[in-house]
């Protein structure tokens, strides 16, 4: 039998597009106050969607103290925590800790690195979206655009100016906290309809 292929950039090209979640369904988090609340809100739920971002590098050898933000998000909203507060950073280690809730996102690996790095903990129960596609017969690494396209046949738009953007910034834009909490929650669906494609 064949292997499913993964869709390339032409024909993701011509797919409609993703609904993402706009401003009103993304919360920010920056300080101890929103912090202690998006922990009470997220600990609701048993999976969210996940992702970080940290300031890019461009120096030869020049290495990042990232991640600058984290994002979890479910089916309905985004939480973007700003890494700058240490109280943010305690309420982000103490969630990424939890074992009984799933974190699912794309290509992980070098986010658990620097998460230990960074906030002292090894996130539990981590779901490598990509490694769930290779178990459906998947070749190539998905990422958030293929993946989306596979499950929904949908185009996720990826914005190159805020991939690259300063996330150690002390005041994000709006672009930025809709580019980084849309990459949890596409990450999120995606899961999600990986879940219920399996038990039906």
């Amino acid at each position: 039998m064949r292997a499913p292929q993964t869709p390339d950039k032409d024909t993701i090209a011509l797919l409609p597009l993703f609904e993402r979640l706009e401003p009103d369904r993304i919360t920010l988090v920056r300080s101890s106050e929103q912090a202690e609340r998006a922990h009470a809100e997220l600990i609701r739920f048993s999976a969210w969607g996940f992702d970080t971002e940290s300031k890019p590098t461009f120096k030869v050898g020049e290495t990042s103290d990232g991640p600058h933000v984290l994002q979890l998000a479910t089916a309905e909203r985004a939480w973007v925590f700003q890494l700058l507060d240490p109280v943010c950073r305690d309420v982000a280690a103490d969630l990424l800790a939890l074992p009984l809730v799933i974190k699912a996102g794309f290509g992980l690996s070098d986010d658990r690195k620097r998460i230990v790095q960074k906030l002292g903990v090894e996130p539990e129960g981590v779901v490598e979206l990509n490694t769930l596609f290779r178990l459906r017969g998947y070749r190539k690494d998905m990422g958030v655009k293929a993946g989306v396209a596979v499950m929904f046949n949908q185009r996720f738009i990826k914005s190159k100016k805020a991939s690259t953007s300063n996330w150690a910034n002390e005041h994000l834009s709006e672009a930025q906290l809709v580019y980084a909490a849309n990459d949890a929650y596409a990450a999120y669906r995606v899961w999600e309809a990986l879940q219920s494609s399996v038990h039906t």
